[in-house]
């Protein structure tokens, strides 16, 4: 089918006229795309005008036979597509520029078009709209192929960096700071009838990006539980960076960090671990906040009678108890346990009652402390 418009062949003189009209939609790509207009000279005037021009020429000879593209066709598109995705041109802007070049052809010649040929513009809407919705996943297919090959080797590259750091067998700049997380599940996870790996998955994509977006191509071995996060760079701003990543994932994140030059990231991955069994959180910890607790948690002798002494409580009580220890009295405790005072001075007074030792006792309070770090220490 030939479509006629303002009495000449459309598709004829798109080809007759194409240099201008490749032009005009590539000055209206750099005009309405603000990415196009930061792409260098010799790329607009290079690659994207021959990669316009082609798909210019596929459309007419769409609009000559009034047949979508061939197989061949859509191979070059789908390429060209890879070698933006390559380039790191967004997606959306990929995209775009086909609908521009449609854009482009309709605005300069429909209102050209004469009443008799009032079919064939309706016709032509039809096609453009049919050869948009051919297009558009073919697109998106090669460039989204490209990029998670691109993704893969970076992620490859990145766990074998890790793990070198990790084992001491690689040199790398640096220095790091060694963030070990503990993750609780989010609310989503333990809602009935929800997919507990879907919202698992959310909640540790929302950390990983929140950590990328603090810190230049960290490195990472995460789960939705948690685990550890490599930062490359010295004196980060990490109570904010931990702030934001409890507020990305949604749940009360706990964190342990330690700085460390590359010959000492094995090390610091292992006192971060340290660090955060013996860290009663949620927040970031040091091992200078937690000095007492980390002592106490050593292997000797006292580290069993230490922790048999908690060993009645019920995990309810051992949070209230840790809870109070940490904030310093029963109201600001019960704030963050969601409870009324009264709830907790009950519980505390179960405390007392299978432990023998009174959490409200300034006695008491150092031999109850030394008893939960050694239970956070035990396996």
């Amino acid at each position: 089918m030939s479509y006629v418009i303002g009495g000449r062949p459309l598709a004829a003189r798109l080809v007759a006229e194409m240099p201008s009209f490749v032009r005009q939609v590539v000055s209206a790509l750099v005009e309405r795309v603000p990415a196009y207009a930061q792409l260098p000279a010799e790329e607009l005037s290079g690659d994207i005008y021959r990669v316009t021009e082609h798909a210019l020429r596929a459309f007419a000879l769409v609009l000559d036979s009034g047949e979508l593209p061939s197989a061949d066709e859509l191979r070059f598109l789908r390429e060209s597509a890879a070698r933006r995705a390559e380039e790191g041109v967004p997606i959306d802007v990929v995209l775009t520029a086909y609908h521009e070049g449609i854009q482009v052809v309709w605005e300069r010649l429909v209102p050209e078009a004469r009443p008799e040929e009032v079919q064939d513009v309706l016709a032509l809407n039809a096609l453009a709209l049919r050869y948009l919705q051919l297009v558009t996943p073919v697109v998106s297919a090669g460039y989204l192929d490209e990029r998670q090959t691109m993704f893969d080797d970076e992620r490859s590259a990145r766990a074998t960096l890790l793990t070198g750091l990790l084992a001491g067998t690689v040199e790398a700049q640096g220095p790091y700071v060694v963030l070990a997380l503990s993750v609780p599940p989010h609310p989503d996870e333990l809602l009935p009838g929800v997919d507990t790996a879907v919202a698992s998955r959310r909640k540790l994509r929302r950390l990983r990006v929140e950590l990328e977006r603090h810190s230049r191509e960290p490195l990472s071995s995460l789960t939705p539980e948690g685990g550890l996060a490599l930062l490359p760079g010295e004196d980060l701003p990490l109570e904010r960076i931990v702030a934001d990543v409890t507020r990305a994932a949604g749940v009360p994140v706990t964190a342990a960090a330690v700085a460390a030059p590359p010959s000492g990231v094995a090390t610091a991955a292992v006192l971060a671990r340290e660090v955060l069994a013996v860290a009663s959180g949620p927040g970031l910890f040091r091992l200078t906040d937690v000095l007492l607790e980390y002592q106490l948690s050593r292997p000797s002798a006292a580290l069993g009678p230490l922790a048999e002494i908690v060993a009645p409580l019920t995990e309810e009580l051992v949070q209230t108890l840790e809870v109070y220890l940490r904030r310093g009295s029963r109201r600001p405790a019960a704030t963050e346990l969601h409870v009324h005072p009264n709830t907790v001075d009950y519980r505390l007074r179960r405390v007392a009652e299978l432990t023998g030792l009174d959490p409200t006792r300034i006695e008491h309070v150092t031999l109850l402390t030394a008893a939960l770090a050694a239970r956070r220490a035990r396996p």
